[in-house]
């Protein structure tokens, strides 16, 4: 069965209380239909940062598929004077037939990028606000700690284990956003299950520790799960857990994993006793309170993958990507002219008008985004569109399997100068973000 077409629970009230009575007093003031542009864009990145990863596109479609007014929904409306008996009547008939156009999952974005733009009628795009964020943010959040990771990791494989440090129904998505980033696998069986993310994962300090000593555990391990198992060694001492790992596996055991300590020394000691027992195909594997910076300090052990949870399912200390969903246009009158509006003033100032976005590239390097609210033609020399149709009318268009969208994701970092590729966090004397926005916003 299609996901726009799978009858699950609604997320209809995964929203806040004042986009409904918007809502109620726009359909009582006859601007309900209007016709509206809302877009999705960070006004600057996390503290850090050079560049973000979008994250979520599909989660937020499958979100809007099931964004339905029941009558469980619609009683709680009721019960709790939350709009009006219209607005109830007008909510229960409720489907998204406006157009969503975004930047495809996985790409690069910048300050003021439009990742997303939401248009139709102002009553149902602006009820999809608190939705298309809580979605967007996190999972954006997610993907570019990940994507750092990934660049420190230089090749090395990475498993998302941040399950246990986020929210139940979080952790699937993070898992999703992670693997969107170039992580290998999580150890989140539900992730695996609705996403079909390879899931790995062999045993914690508490199987261990129920046993009467390490080697009784080792070789319980080994008898259930076969030679090509990965022995977590630091439980104890971890020098002596490896070599009774060593003991219970021998040359064909699959790994080791160290989750404490000196990771570096410790993994490069453990490949010394590993090769010195003929054990050159046993992998190391390292975790415990990983980040990209600690992943990058660890760029010369012989570690052969790496674990890492609470940093990145906290989005590495940006939990949110700082995204906000804003109407830049409208139409007043069914056959006059889409009108740029704006916020004036201050921080939060937006600017008006319906973006087109363009990556400017030079030699396959990127230079600059490039903004348009004109007639949105590509600027001058080698561009590359960023934004696709993802629904028409209401119906879906654009909708690729998480392969495509990591290809997509690989390819945009492919295209980074080296200075948004370090690590460390810009200084006083550098951009925000290595490559500028910049803006031809000319008046449609």
């Amino acid at each position: 069965m299609h996901r726009l077409q799978a009858e699950v629970a609604s997320t209809a009230l995964l929203t806040d209380h004042y986009e409904l009575t918007m809502l109620d007093a726009a359909l009582r003031d006859g601007t309900a239909a209007r016709e509206c542009v809302f877009e999705v864009f960070g006004r600057r990145l996390p503290t850090g940062r050079r560049y973000g990863v979008l994250a979520g596109l599909g989660r937020l479609i499958e979100a809007l598929a099931r964004f339905r007014f029941d009558d469980a929904t619609l009683a709680y409306l009721d019960d709790h004077a939350v709009v009006s008996a219209p607005t109830l009547e007008w909510l229960a008939g409720y489907r998204f037939r406006g157009q969503l156009i975004a930047y495809r999952e996985g790409e690069l974005y910048f300050p003021e990028s439009p990742v997303v733009t939401v248009r139709g009628g102002f009553a149902e795009a602006v009820v999809l606000e608190t939705l298309a964020l809580s979605v967007l943010n996190y999972d954006s959040a997610v993907a570019s700690a990940a994507a750092r990771m990934v660049q420190a990791a230089e090749g090395r494989p990475l498993l998302e284990f941040g399950s246990r440090r986020a929210h139940e129904q979080a952790a699937p998505a993070a898992a999703r956003a992670a693997y969107v980033a170039g992580f290998a696998a999580t150890s989140n069986l539900e992730a695996g299950r609705r996403y079909g993310i390879p899931t790995r994962g062999t045993s914690a300090h508490a199987f261990t520790l129920v046993h009467d000593d390490e080697p009784a555990a080792f070789r319980a391990q080994v008898d259930a799960l076969g030679v090509s198992t990965t022995l977590l060694v630091d439980t104890y001492d971890t020098f002596e857990g490896l070599r009774r790992a060593i003991e219970a596996g021998g040359p064909q055991l699959g790994a080791v994993r160290i989750d404490s300590g000196q990771l570096g020394p410790d993994a490069a000691h453990a490949r010394r006793e590993l090769d010195a027992a003929g054990m050159h195909d046993t992998r190391i594997v390292l975790s415990g309170n990983l980040d990209e910076y600690k992943l990058a300090a660890l760029g010369d052990c012989p570690a052969d993958a790496f674990g890492v949870g609470t940093s990145l399912v906290t989005g590495s200390g940006a939990p949110t990507a700082e995204f906000v969903y804003k109407l830049v246009a409208r139409r007043r009158r069914p056959d006059g002219p889409l009108e740029a509006v704006s916020k004036s003033g201050g921080v939060k100032a937006t600017v008006g008008g319906q973006k087109t976005a363009w990556r400017r590239l030079r030699e396959g390097r990127a230079q600059a985004e490039v903004l348009r609210t004109a007639d949105g033609s590509a600027p001058d020399g080698q561009a590359r569109k960023l934004q696709v149709t993802v629904l028409d009318a209401g119906e879906l268009r654009h909708d690729p399997d998480l392969d495509t969208i990591r290809a997509h994701h690989r390819a945009a970092i492919d295209e980074l100068p080296a200075a948004a590729r370090r690590l460390d966090p810009p200084g006083e004397d550098e951009d925000d973000a290595a490559i500028p926005t910049l803006h031809d916003l000319a008046t449609t």
